[in-house]
């Protein structure tokens, strides 16, 4: 198997300073091997390298971070108690969240700017650009002593006689590669898991679709800062829902600020995109082009465009962790929260990472290899917030999709009615107007008894 990347010689003068770009030995010569250059495979093999084992990282991308696609923000606790983010390429930190809900000419919103947001660590919230802070936060995974392969894919896992997985297959010439240890951080769209039977095809139901575009403002250095209110180093993130948002479909949409680009796109399940709301690209344009987002947009040259699949089953749907020789994590794991409110994935990733890895060279270390020696890696991220959040609120996205036409279009037009009704300025006294206002709301809702059922419904998102 042959590399175009820069092998890396241990301290110690070990395993790593036999091999060669020219003539590399890879098989047999690691300890593990992390399928995917990604925050959770980055975040596993820094662990890992860390912990003294030989770590080979192979990543199907021209350099980390070129296949990988996500919203926008990075959330950054556990990454900043591994390594030393004071150089990491951060674009700003989230010191605002709106939330907004969109028919298809209004829109209603609340907005949250916590004081404390302006501090550091900034609530461990920041925007980035997955190229960049991937290629980083794999370097320092380099500097622990890890070995990172590029432009290699994996096509499959290499099995012993009894079913424990013993290496890789790539399609590098003589690609096949033997290893102890294999983590699986291949994301979403997880192909050598499924096809080796450790996880299973996700239903439709449990994926969404996502489009997202990186936009540039060439004539206009301070759109940003201006239209978004920003100052320093401070950032956005809004959210949208509704109608306007993403058609007749199941998701949301947003727009995160970086240091001169913006982040906008959008994400619904894969049923609506193959019935309801048919063409991601389609939905994104007309998002774009609502009243309320268009001039926050205007003016901007698209430089990036990508799509990519999310797994959104919840904790039901997170397929075994640990297989004899294996490990799964990250989005390949199913580990994404996204109730609407809370949005996260790549602190699961890397939560994940680390505890596989750990568990990895703890079981490396004891010369075990099988299933039950690994066990502390799911036992970890059941006792962590991961799991936690997962079993917390799967029940809601179920809710939600049941009462999706009241949530995402009765409601938001009763709102934006009530709204205007209620500060309409005429001839009328303002009591007619709240009144008239309060009817329309619980004409949509079902009076007080469909309000506070409503209420009782949803309680558990502040509890």
């Amino acid at each position: 198997m042959t590399t175009d990347t820069t092998e890396q010689t241990d301290a110690g003068g070990g395993i790593a300073a036999d091999r060669t770009v020219s003539d590399p030995d890879y098989d047999d010569a690691f300890d593990a091997v992390v399928v995917g250059a990604g925050l959770a495979g980055s975040a596993a093999a820094l662990t890992m390298a860390s912990a003294s084992l030989d770590v080979l990282v192979v990543e199907r991308g021209t350099s980390p971070g070129a296949k990988n696609v996500f919203g926008g923000v990075l959330y950054t606790p556990t990454i900043r108690e591994l390594v030393d983010v004071e150089d990491a390429p951060l674009e700003r930190y989230v010191g605002e969240k709106r939330f907004g809900v969109l028919t298809e000419d209004d829109e209603t919103a609340v907005s949250i700017q916590p004081g404390a947001w302006r501090d550091d660590p900034h609530n461990d919230s920041y925007t980035v650009l997955r190229g960049d802070f991937d290629e980083w936060f794999a370097e320092q995974a380099v500097e622990a002593g890890a070995t990172l392969v590029t432009e290699t894919t994996v096509t499959g896992l290499l099995r012993d006689d009894d079913g424990t997985v013993v290496g890789v297959e790539t399609d590098r010439p003589d690609g096949t590669l033997r290893a102890p240890m294999v983590v699986l951080a291949e994301g979403g769209n997880s192909l050598v898991s499924e096809g080796a039977d450790l996880k299973e095809r996700p239903e439709r139901g449990d994926v969404a679709v996502a489009v997202k575009e990186v936009l540039e403002f060439p004539d206009a250095d301070d759109a940003i800062e201006q239209r978004f209110r920003l100052t320093g180093d401070g950032g956005a993130a809004y959210h949208y829902f509704g109608d306007g948002a993403v058609g007749d479909a199941f998701g949301g949409a947003f727009i995160y600020t970086n240091d001169d680009t913006l982040s906008v796109g959008l994400a619904y399940r894969i049923d609506d995109a193959v019935t309801t709301q048919p063409n991601p690209a389609e939905t994104l344009d007309h998002f774009k082009s609502h009243p309320a987002v268009a001039p926050l947009v205007r003016g901007g040259r698209t430089v990036e465009y990508a799509a990519k699949t999310i797994p959104e089953g919840g904790a039901e749907a997170v397929p075994d962790l640990v297989h004899d020789g294996a490990v799964v994590v990250g989005d390949a794991a199913g580990l994404v929260l996204n109730n609407g409110v809370h949005l996260e994935g790549t602190n699961m990733a890397v939560e994940s990472g680390y505890y596989a890895g750990l568990a990895v060279a703890d079981a490396v270390a004891s010369g075990r290899t099988k299933a039950h020696a690994l066990a502390d890696y799911p036992r970890s991220l059941e006792s962590s917030f991961v799991v936690k959040n997962l079993e917390h609120y799967e029940w809601l996205l179920n809710a939600v999709e049941d009462d999706r036409d009241l949530l995402f279009s009765e409601l938001p037009r009763a709102v934006a009615d009530a709204g205007a009704e209620y500060f309409r300025v005429d001839h009328a006294p303002k009591h007619d107007h709240a009144a008239n206002a309060k009817s329309r709301l619980f004409e949509t809702v079902g009076g007080w008894r469909g309000a506070a059922k409503l209420a009782w419904r949803y309680r558990k998102v502040i509890s």
